[in-house]
């Protein structure tokens, strides 16, 4: 490879690394750094973001210290008031480059965490000529003024939000900016970003162009999702999901980089499931990177280029889109998850490829077992690739026929085998009774006489595609009715 793009809003963002409730790591490698890091140095990596997560329009950046300036120093003169209202002499008076404070990470001594405020002055110029969009995030208020008039104004005690205001700028005009502060109590941070007239799409676009291969990293981030918080925008509630899909703004950047015919791999960033019904048709490959941890661009590099051949497999059904799931204020199970899903998903619990294929041999099972004995399960497993690499042998136990509301299938056990290729090796399970069971009627936790089906391999059975198969065996119970305690 002699060009390669990274495309994408996930490519390089630290909050897609650490997902919710993180420390802060002393270092990190972002997907864009990992992929530098890895290829050799007669390689060139592009990298555009192309696109914002979720927003239309610029994208939204931290307004650099080059934009702002405090008489003659780059930045905003800060002033920092021991109480909440902006009142007295400040205890503090300092330039700050940027504004981007977060009182759980980086904190101010003479301040501590809680009732004070600031006030940021300065000026603030462009370099484009346009529309601008400014946004503020803060915990708690916070309120700004461009020129004397008043743009944002969120002076109210709440979690972390974002407020935007639309404004036309001029290059190189200086304009008169104030930004005004206050934490309460709980969280402390604030950060002010703007969104500059640019064709980020467009370079994204052509940078694909000129590549040999793309790696557009997109997808969620817990910005977006999460517990408490106050999204507002397309696709989200609160830090609940009102759509599984793929951001429309990403979807559209990612179908023009396809139309330029270089191959795309799409790196996933999420913490829970997304319908990238197009993507699955039309990009060469997905990999799942969830919220990997500090090293995750380390990881997701290892797994491009061939250096780990990847083994993980969903645990989580990937459905569609919300049409194919009940009401979300319906606690009933039907309709839900692997084990209650009837529907055709996305991607199956327990699905996953590797670079790598593997094939099984006979299933090993009893015909028939008194209800209440144990259940061995034997199966070989060859690696039939040219790959080294790991299977993941899962088994699912399903009730032929029960006299009451059973689960689909349910998965009672999975082992994770390393094979070289042309290696075969022998997995063993054992069910126990508690496993061949089911809630009766009653209430009651039972083994019943009658069949079970087993199922085991690299996957459900009638996964659309799989680097392995899977087989199944009829298990005859008999006797009585047998309690499990």
């Amino acid at each position: 490879l002699k060009k390669i793009a990274v495309i994408g809003p996930t490519a390089d963002d630290l909050p897609v690394l650490l997902g919710n409730y993180n420390g802060t790591p002393s270092s990190y490698v972002t997907p864009l750094n990992g992929i530098r890091n890895k290829v050799p140095a007669q390689a060139q990596v592009a990298y555009e973001q192309g696109c914002n997560l979720v927003e239309e329009g610029p994208i939204i950046r931290l307004v650099p210290s080059t934009a702002l300036r405090a008489g003659r120093t780059p930045g905003l003169k800060g002033e920092y008031f021991a109480n909440r209202n902006l009142e007295g002499v400040p205890v503090l008076t300092r330039v700050d480059r940027v504004v981007d404070s977060n009182w759980t990470k980086t904190s101010v001594a003479v301040l501590g965490d809680s009732n004070f405020s600031i006030r940021w002055t300065g000026k603030l110029t462009t370099k484009v000529s346009g529309r601008h969009s400014l946004a503020v995030t803060g915990d708690d208020g916070y309120r700004l003024w461009i020129n004397g008039s008043r743009v944002i104004d969120h002076w109210s005690t709440h979690g972390t939000e974002t407020r935007r205001a639309s404004i036309v700028l001029e290059s190189g005009r200086a304009y008169d900016i104030k930004l005004e502060y206050f934490q309460a109590s709980g969280g402390a941070d604030v950060r002010f970003e703007w969104g500059v007239p640019d064709d980020a799409a467009g370079k994204a676009v052509k940078i694909a162009s000129e590549s040999d291969v793309v790696v557009f990293a997109g997808g969620i981030s817990p910005e977006l999702e999460g517990e408490e918080m106050n999204v507002t925008v397309e696709g989200f509630r609160g830090g609940d999901r009102t759509s599984l899909d793929l951001p429309r703004v990403q979807e559209e950047l990612l179908k023009a980089v396809a139309a330029t015919g270089k191959p795309v791999v799409l790196v996933l960033t999420s913490g829970s499931a997304l319908g990238v019904n197009w993507a699955n048709e039309h990009v060469a490959a997905i990999v799942q990177l969830w919220y990997p941890g500090e090293e995750g661009g380390t990881a997701i590099a290892d797994v491009l280029f061939g250096d780990y051949n990847p083994a993980g497999r969903l645990p989580v059904t990937f459905y569609k889109s919300v049409a194919q799931l009940p009401p979300f204020e319906d606690y009933r199970m039907a309709g839900r998850t692997y084990r209650y899903f009837e529907g055709e998903p996305l991607f199956l619990f327990g699905y996953g490829l590797s670079y790598t294929r593997f094939a099984y041999g006979k299933l090993e099972v009893l015909e028939q077992v008194k209800a209440g004995e144990n259940v061995g399960v034997k199966v070989a497993v060859t690696n039939t690739g040219r790959s080294a690499g790991d299977e993941v042998v899962q088994l699912y136990v399903k009730h032929v026929a029960a006299s009451a509301p059973v689960a689909i299938r349910s998965l009672q056990g999975f082992k994770r085998v390393h094979l070289n290729p042309g290696q075969t090796d022998t997995v063993s399970f054992t069910l126990t009774p508690r496993q061949l069971s089911l809630i009766d009627n009653r209430a009651r936790r039972v083994v019943e006489p009658g069949e079970i089906e087993i199922q085991t391999g690299g996957g459900q059975i009638g996964a659309p595609v799989s680097s392995s198969q899977s087989l199944t065996a009829r298990l005859k119970i008999t006797g009585d009715v047998f309690l499990v305690k």
